[in-house]
């Protein structure tokens, strides 16, 4: 049996019609085509996004880092790290990488989206 096997293996149905291989990829296809549209581009994006902020850091920018210390940039010490001013006698070096968000200054924001983040003196929103 397994040498009438080996001497003539079975032919497989490869003249049922070029149209079915296409037919059988086209799922596949269509999920990777969905993948890419809901997860790979949005995140290249948000990528870019993060990279050009790291890029455009300066002194003087207040900044929050990974571990959720907000600080003031006051110097860089190479290409991947820069010092961090948090209080008027503490500095802490920190990695580029761990930089998150830039704020916004003082004045930038509306006064109704200021007046929406302040507490009263009780710690309730006003």
């Amino acid at each position: 049996m397994i040498e009438h096997l080996l001497s003539n293996p079975p032919v497989l149905a490869a003249d049922a019609g070029s149209g079915s291989a296409l037919v059988q990829l086209l799922p596949f296809v269509l999920i990777f085509g969905i993948f890419y549209f809901l997860l790979i581009l949005p995140q290249q994006k948000q990528r870019r996004k993060v990279q050009e902020m790291l890029a455009n850091l300066k002194t003087g920018d207040r900044v929050l880092t990974s571990g959720g210390i907000y600080g003031t940039i006051v110097g860089f010490k190479d290409a991947n790290v820069l010092q961090l001013q948090v209080t008027s006698q503490v500095k802490l070096e920190v990695a580029r990488s761990a930089i998150t968000a830039v704020d916004q200054p003082e004045g930038g924001g509306s006064a109704a989206g200021r007046e929406a983040g302040q507490a009263d003196s009780e710690g309730r929103k006003r």
